[in-house]
């Protein structure tokens, strides 16, 4: 039976999906035409840590670095704020620690100890990129086959679409404004297929719930019950999460920025697209209350009557 104040979400599915299909396309667009930064790890490249004997000034390693000519610099903490980690794109040099080492010396008044210098093929990057969007492509594919188990095959459909929606999203943000992608940003996406699954299989729950009690009203007024029963929990799930990410964002190091970044804008996409992509799919494939109900025994298949 529904309770509380029942808002029509469903009212606006059109202008939602506008705002889906533009937020698409810029992202399509831009993945067509700026592709992605792949960082170090898929694009290959060198790898240098320096051992301080103070904590490191980070801002005042990159401006060494800059002024002695090295473009594409990643710099972040390693374990203590005395171990540096640079990450260069590069080509292999084995020489290319001390001359690091050297442009740090200059501009610092410590002593300081080249740790490490290794150097990461493309080969290796290329590989991971190749079985990083094999394993998302595999994962889509799983749980479209879990979902029409579950539910049915329309809201299998109605899922997939969500978190293709919300991947293209996310991708398209980093295309867009040139943000380094790397392993952990490909993993935060895995994280927010996860997260905008779980979301959407509650809301799946309580609309096949809610075709099967409510008798009354269109497939519509179903959809916009069940999304306003479910609307405290999504907002509470997801404003937690957004206060959890901020701090990881301001806070966690340049380690994890791509990360925390990828999910900030995924957790939001996420929200939106449980409420207005998931369930305006299912409007837009004419879901009804039959398509629910489990079959009927046609007559005589329970056996013949024994004399």
């Amino acid at each position: 039976m529904a309770t509380g104040k029942i808002y029509n979400f469903m009212g606006v599915r059109k202008l939602a999906l506008a705002f889906s299909l533009i937020l698409m396309l810029v992202s399509i667009g831009s993945l067509a035409v700026n592709g992605l930064k792949f960082g170090l790890d898929f694009t290959g490249g060198s790898l240098v840590e320096i051992g301080y004997e103070q904590p490191a000034d980070l801002e005042q390693v990159r401006s060494s670095l800059q002024t002695a000519g090295f473009q594409d610099v990643t710099v972040q903490t390693f374990g203590s704020p005395r171990d540096v980690l640079i990450r260069l794109q590069a080509d292999h040099d084995p020489k290319l620690g001390d001359k690091v080492l050297q442009a740090l010396e200059d501009g610092s008044n410590q002593s300081l100890e080249l740790r490490r210098n290794e150097f990461v093929g493309s080969q290796v990057g290329e590989e991971l990129r190749e079985q990083g969007g094999l394993g998302m492509l595999l994962a889509l594919f799983m749980i479209m086959v879990y979902l029409a188990f579950r539910f049915q095959f329309k809201f299998s459909i109605g899922a997939v679409v969500a978190l293709v929606h919300d991947v293209l999203v996310v991708l398209g943000f980093f295309s867009l404004l040139q943000v380094e992608f790397d392993l952990t940003v490909l993993a935060a996406i895995l994280a927010v297929i996860g997260y905008s699954l779980n979301d959407t299989i509650v809301v799946y729950d309580r609309i096949r719930e809610n075709f099967r009690v409510l008798r009354k009203g269109d497939a519509a007024e179903v959809m916009n019950t069940s999304l306003s029963q479910t609307l405290s929990r999504t907002l509470m799930t997801s404003i937690t999460t957004l206060l959890v990410l901020v701090a990881l964002f301001y806070f966690g190091g340049e380690m994890i920025h791509g990360f925390a970044m990828a999910l900030l804008v995924g957790v939001l996409i996420g929200t939106y697209s449980s409420i207005y992509v998931a369930a305006n799919a299912l409007l837009m494939m004419n879901i009804t209350r039959e398509d629910l109900l489990p079959p009927q025994k046609e007559e005589g298949e329970e056996g013949e009557e024994l004399p």
